[in-house]
């Protein structure tokens, strides 16, 4: 698989990126697959190439973490062959202080992914949401003190409002602290409102993007049906995803099928090529249970379309709310 670079840093990371939130506690998420389980779909991404990995402290409260430390030391010779990222912000406990950006919580949080996944450092780290209870100032510094202790390598961060993100990078340039080097927005066929100012300030400045929810909580790969019917456990187990779509998204879903059809490929394969294919992406997020869909990633990452393919699949776009912020 190409190994591209990571924003505008040195560091080279896979054209696909798997998120492992799909691994964890099935108590917790009846979709969820244990490290049993998991093995040999992270298997299959290794030996296709994949040498990015996402995760995040919130995830089945920690287990993924865990099962991501335990395979990704099995699975690769060397720590410096794979490229790490976990993130911080969303509850980890019921306690006051196990949420949010705070100095006290980020400089326990690392301390406490570190842990479950085994390893001295993530090579990015990346704040799961905005705080409006911490100021930005607090925010940066703890993690530009993270970074400094050699904690991560880089930082990133996710889903919110431009404004906020710029007003980051600003504090972090005025005061000479570490800047973000990604931005992992909600970003696929469906949803494509940070196309509008999001997308075109991280190209502009260098920030790589990392699309979370390439293929809509499954939508653009045919688990659901208009009318709410639900085809997979996944579809039939996330209320976050009902809230995201709308039923008139079915009209893009309904041309992905069409030209997935006339492609002779499955629909995942040309909804990953169609984002593959946006300026600034640099590796969409891609979830798994089973291992065809490992391979659906990673041969969509070679899956050209033509101009004609693309204005196909954006024309029924429909302009969205704001969502994923939350």
């Amino acid at each position: 698989m190409e190994q591209v670079r990571l924003g505008t840093t040195g560091t080279r990371v896979s054209r696909i990126c798997l998120g492992m939130m799909s691994f964890g506690d099935p108590a917790q998420r009846p979709w969820a697959l244990d490290e049993e389980a998991a093995e040999p779909i992270v298997r299959r991404a290794v030996e296709g190439g994949v040498t990015f990995f996402d995760t995040a402290d919130m995830y089945s409260r920690g287990v993924s973490e865990i099962i991501t430390g335990h395979l990704l030391a099995k699975l690769f010779p060397r720590r410096d062959d794979y490229v790490l990222a976990t993130k911080v912000c969303l509850p980890v406990g019921d306690a006051p202080n196990d949420k949010g950006l705070s100095r006290k919580h980020i400089l326990a949080a690392i301390d406490d992914s570190l842990r479950r996944l085994g390893t001295d450092y993530v090579d990015l780290y990346q704040i799961h949401r905005w705080d409006c209870d911490t100021p930005i100032e607090e925010t940066m510094e703890a993690l530009h003190d993270v970074v400094r202790a050699g904690k991560a390598r880089y930082i990133g961060a996710s889903s919110m409002f431009t404004w906020q993100f710029a007003k980051a990078q600003h504090v972090a340039d005025k005061n000479g602290w570490t800047k973000f080097v990604t931005m992992q927005n909600h970003y696929n066929l469906l949803y494509r409102e940070e196309e509008r100012e999001m997308n075109p300030f991280c190209v502009d400045q260098g920030v790589g993007l990392l699309p979370w929810s390439p293929l809509a909580r499954g939508r653009l790969a045919g688990n659901r049906d208009r009318g709410g019917r639900a085809n997979t456990l996944r579809a039939g187990n996330d209320a976050y995803g009902e809230m995201m779509y709308d039923e008139a998204d079915f009209d893009v879903v309904d041309v992905v099928r069409e030209v997935a059809g006339e492609k002779g490929v499955p629909m995942a394969q040309v909804a990953l090529a169609w984002l593959l294919g946006r300026p600034g992406v640099t590796a969409p997020i891609v979830g798994a249970t089973k291992v065809a869909h490992i391979d659906d990633a990673i041969t969509a990452a070679g899956l050209v379309l033509d101009d004609k393919d693309a204005e196909r699949l954006e024309a029924p776009y429909r302009p969205h709310p704001v969502r994923g912020h939350g």
